[in-house]
């Protein structure tokens, strides 16, 4: 079925999905693989291993007891060479785990495939497993399946939209592995008991809608929804909107209007976890950009070199200027190929000196087509002038926690103006007045 909804603003991005017919190649183990104590939304872990320890694939290598956190794993079996605080996009310190490989990736003896016969059991293992949202947030999915009791959730939506540019790991996980996303999803519809699934699928995507649906036409639970490619239908809130036509409030969650949003990747994963046992130690990105010289969709270890990533795909045709962790529209600008692939990486783009280039800013000329461009009902040109202003309590005032830094409006500026990189800022500064006791 097609979507009975529309969500306000957005922008139509070129969709630039050269990777879509390149089947997903298999990375070997790097030398060294670099794994940060911070790979989810929440409390980071602390390391349980210790300098030149041995650690085997699928080891617990840091933890937290926080409620809101997710275990992290080693995704290859070696000797940690360094434990230490390394800085990371953003300015953010964190601390690191670095393990010299021995190739012979030996298995650690906890990976068992799990078993449970309750909800409270199933919950734990998606929490040991260390899986946090695949499609990007990193939010850790023991959360998201754990609604309050007073917030009952009728509706599961998968998340396969894959709106941004470039990206194409999502697209190929559903022709390469649809039967573990279908089992991924009737596990859940068991335990979470929900009356229905909803498969959230982009038009430009045919193949993939065509094999889900055929999967799934008998299946009265689940049904293919097909959007529109509308940038950013893939957010959470536009999806579910798109879908189901339910709004959720200003902070508030998906829970508080009776839905849970997964990735694909992540149904998938729980299905083959369950198989398995494997936490999560590996992903699928997409590796593309006009500096790349052979665009493809590959397996990688978490942790590996970004520039091991880059060779393993024939390196550079030219020299990269800028590259993205993620899609051009909401991806995160690395300032070294050292840093490593995460849990949430689902592409690394290298752009040439042409395409790198940001245009200089100009004055705003009040045009409004930021506003309109905006899905969240903001207004990007009070919340950049009041950010360079240093007005901390208007932003609160414009709800500026509200952005979920889509791009939009900076996309559509005529102007070129900062706008998504100043609200970034404007939002660091009030969590530094929060922590100072401030407002």
């Amino acid at each position: 079925m097609s979507m009975r909804n529309m969500f306000k603003g957005g922008v139509a991005v070129p969709h630039y999905k050269n990777t879509a017919g390149c089947s997903t190649v298999k990375m070997g183990v790097p030398e060294k693989v670099v794994i940060p104590m911070v790979q989810h939304i929440g409390a980071p872990c602390e390391p349980v291993v210790k300098k030149g320890d041995n650690v085997k694939v699928g080891q617990v290598i840091g933890s937290s007891d926080k409620y809101v956190s997710s275990p992290i794993h080693s995704s290859v079996s070696g000797v940690v060479s360094d434990i230490s605080p390394r800085l990371y996009p953003g300015g953010v310190s964190v601390m690191t785990v670095e393990i010299k490989t021995d190739g012979k990736q030996e298995i650690h003896e906890s990976v068992t495939p799990p078993k449970y016969s309750s909800k409270k059991e199933f919950l734990e293992i998606i929490r040991q497993s260390g899986l946090v949202g695949l499609g990007g947030a990193g939010f850790p999915a023991h959360v998201k399946l754990s609604p309050p009791p007073d917030k009952p959730v009728d509706t599961l939506i998968i998340n396969g939209a894959e709106c941004e540019p470039f990206i194409t790991s999502d697209y190929r996980h559903i022709i390469e592995n649809s039967d573990s996303i279908i089992d991924g999803i009737k596990m859940l519809i068991d335990v979470l008991e929900v009356k229905h699934v909803w498969i959230g699928i982009e038009d430009n995507k045919p193949e993939a809608i065509k094999l889900l649906s055929g999967i799934t036409d008998e299946d009265s639970t689940i049904d293919v929804v097909k959007l529109k490619s509308r940038y950013p239908q893939g957010a959470e809130k536009m999806l579910i909107y798109s879908i189901t036509g339910r709004k959720v409030p200003p902070g508030k969650l998906p829970a508080d209007v009776g839905v849970i949003v997964m990735n694909v990747n992540s149904v998938s994963f729980i299905s083959q976890h369950m198989k398995t046992g494997m936490p999560l130690i590996k992903k699928i990105v997409t590796v593309d950009g006009s500096a790349v010289k052979n665009p493809s969709n590959v397996e990688v270890l978490i942790g590996t070199p970004l520039e091991d990533v880059f060779n393993f795909t024939g390196g550079f045709k030219s020299e990269p200027r800028k590259v993205l962790m993620g899609g051009p529209m909401m991806g995160i600008a690395q300032f070294s190929l050292q840093a490593p692939v995460l849990k949430h990486t689902n592409a690394l783009l290298a752009f040439d000196e042409a395409d790198a280039k940001v245009p200089p800013e100009s004055p705003c000329i009040r045009c409004g087509k930021c506003v309109s461009a905006c899905p969240m009902n903001l207004l990007p040109l009070s919340l950049n002038f009041n950010v360079l202003k240093g007005n901390m309590d208007e932003l609160h005032n414009l709800h500026i926690n509200d952005c979920i830094e889509c791009g939009s409006c900076s996309y559509v500026c005529p102007s070129k103006r900062h706008l998504v990189q100043s609200i970034r800022l404007g939002k660091a500064q009030l969590r530094q007045a929060a922590a100072k006791g401030g407002k």
